[in-house]
């Protein structure tokens, strides 16, 4: 024999139904919410990593130009080149590219 259940009984399962429903929805928002930040941080961090690996690039390169500048023949063709400087004596003819 079954027992019938009555509308305080519904009315009690009901509300427990409800309240677990928001319990769920709730952590099921909080945990897309979660997901959501760790895939946006680790975006961002390869993001970061590759601009630190270019700034190491970019250190090496400055490095070896500090390295090549202490050479006094160096800096003197460095000069010639890039400023246009001249020897005493020298003319500078420039060839348009």
């Amino acid at each position: 024999m079954r027992k019938k259940i009555t509308n305080r009984e519904r009315r009690r399962i009901f509300m427990w139904m409800f309240m677990i429903l928001i319990l769920v929805s709730y952590l099921v928002w909080f945990g897309i919410d979660y997901g959501t930040g760790i895939y946006a941080n680790n975006k961002e961090k390869a993001n970061l990593e590759e601009k630190y690996q270019q700034l190491l690039e970019e250190e090496k390169e400055l490095s070896s130009e500090v390295i090549k500048l202490q050479d006094p023949d160096y800096v003197a063709k460095f000069a010639r080149d890039k400023y246009l400087y001249s020897r005493p004596g020298e003319l500078i003819i420039r060839i348009a590219d």
